[in-house]
């Protein structure tokens, strides 16, 4: 595992509430990756080793971990990027 793939996963999960994860199956471009989304909306995406990993890594942190192919992206993600949308400049790049 990349270290700085984990040090931003752990970065995220730990300086938002709510958070919660999407494990994303690879497709013929990417990789598997996990979907953090915090309770206000803010989210990141990453790629990891594997769809087990994601799913352990969200349960040795006490985060629910949904499969994104099942379980739809929350409303509050969708809003979320909407507001970034509309107002750019109050977001930081990267998020």
């Amino acid at each position: 595992m990349d270290e700085l793939v984990l040090a931003h996963l752990d970065d995220f999960r730990t300086t938002k509430r709510g958070v919660e994860a999407w494990v994303e199956d690879a497709t013929a471009m990417n990789r598997p990756s996990i979907l953090l989304v915090a309770s206000s909306g803010e989210w990141t995406r990453r790629s990891v080793p594997s769809v087990l990993w994601a799913h352990h890594y969200a349960r040795r942190h006490d985060m629910p971990s949904y499969d994104a192919g099942v379980v739809p992206y929350p409303q509050r993600m969708r809003d979320h990027n909407r507001k970034r949308k509309l107002r750019p400049d109050e977001f930081r790049p990267g998020w």
